[in-house]
């Protein structure tokens, strides 16, 4: 699949069909977990410890967008859970069929996301730049960045690097806050075409103006000789998938048996809340949510939802009280989301073929 641009470059879609593909053929998918299995199979046993798992619960957290393990408290039980997904949350080892079992949930579950909310791999050649710097809308936008940037006793140079940090891949710059982008195409640009006005203080906007168009032109060229391969994705948050899977009681109630289905209960069968939010990362993908820790505005939404049901009380309830409990909380959400819809953009520079943040979805040839 492919999406034209507005100058005629194309990109790659990712869309979840390879996955479906990978997965639907059962022997080249027996193929994979055979390679993958004997990967993390150091001590060649026919099982997995849960320290040989580590890596690949490692590349699913890659593959998801998650932030390294340990690096966010808010992600962490994620991992937890991914893993305990193998172990059933008491198994030592795993064997090959459990590891396939569970792989194939997850891959699916992967897939499923890719095809709700697709990421395009985009080629930024310097194309686009070249048409917003002489495009009607340039002057209007860039003073637009230009009143928006604070650099106190700030050179012209330091005002260009702020404004191209603000431009967006629609106006074809790469993600500026990338060190790859900072240190192969920016730096390497203001330090051919130095001149001395650029170490100036902006006096005028008009300057700011005359001075970034210049070192635009010379950021485009670079980016003609050396492109750029950033992947885009782009998704709303605005509750509508919640309020499908609360209008669809069959649904719902299949989610919400799926989502409690591992979670620790006592000999009454009763729950603590303090796994409300494990079971609601369950539901994330019913409910088209993003795993928590993934997106800072959607966990504000998370937490103020569970403040307003007192959800994070740890007390003890009946499961039915549980149930009902995860169900209040996603309407919370919905309404937030419905009253205020959630827009997330996000770029990321691709350094390597593919796919290759998580080894786990290369398949072996």
């Amino acid at each position: 699949m492919e999406r034209e641009s507005k100058s005629g470059s194309s990109g790659e879609v990712l869309d979840g069909s390879n996955i479906m593909k990978l997965v639907g053929n059962e022997e080249v998918f027996a193929h994979f977990v055979d390679h993958k299995f004997e990967q993390l199979d150091h001590d060649q046993d026919g099982q997995l410890s849960v320290k040989e798992l580590e890596p690949a619960v490692a590349d699913i957290g890659a593959a998801l967008g998650l932030p390294a393990q340990g690096a966010s408290p808010d992600s962490d039980h994620i991992y937890s859970e991914v893993l305990n997904e193998f172990t059933h949350g008491k198994q030592e080892k795993v064997n090959k069929t459990e590891f396939k079992e569970v792989l194939s949930d997850i891959l699916l579950g992967m897939a499923a996301g890719l095809k709700r909310d697709p990421i395009v791999i985009l080629r930024i050649d310097g194309e686009d730049l070249l048409e917003f710097v002489n495009g009607p809308s340039f002057e209007s936008e860039m003073v637009s960045i230009y009143s928006q940037i604070e650099v106190p006793d700030g050179s012209v140079r330091d005002y260009i690097v702020k404004a191209l940090e603000k431009l967006t891949v629609e106006q074809g710059m790469p993600p500026c806050w990338d060190s790859w982008v900072v240190s192969n195409v920016v730096e390497p640009v203001l330090q051919s075409g130095a001149d001395d006005n650029l170490d100036k203080p902006p006096v005028s906007e008009e300057t700011f103006l005359v001075e970034f168009k210049k070192v635009a032109e010379r950021v485009a060229q670079r980016l003609k000789e050396q492109p750029v391969i950033v992947a885009h994705s782009e998704n709303t948050f605005d509750g509508s998938a919640i309020k499908r899977l609360l209008s669809n009681k069959f649904e719902l109630d299949k989610a919400l048996n799926a989502a409690i289905e591992n979670v620790p209960k006592d000999k009454h069968g009763k729950i603590s809340k303090e796994y409300l939010r494990v079971a609601l990362d369950a539901l994330a993908p019913s409910a088209g949510l993003p795993p928590f820790g993934a997106v800072d505005q959607m966990d504000t939404i998370v937490n103020e939802a569970f403040k307003m049901m007192d959800a994070d009380d740890g007390k003890i309830v009946k499961e039915e009280e549980f149930k009902k409990i995860l169900t209040e909380i996603m309407g919370s959400i919905m309404l937030q989301l419905e009253g205020n819809p959630v827009l997330v953009s996000s770029n990321s520079v691709v350094h390597e073929p593919l796919d290759s943040s998580s080894s786990l979805l290369q398949a072996s040839s």
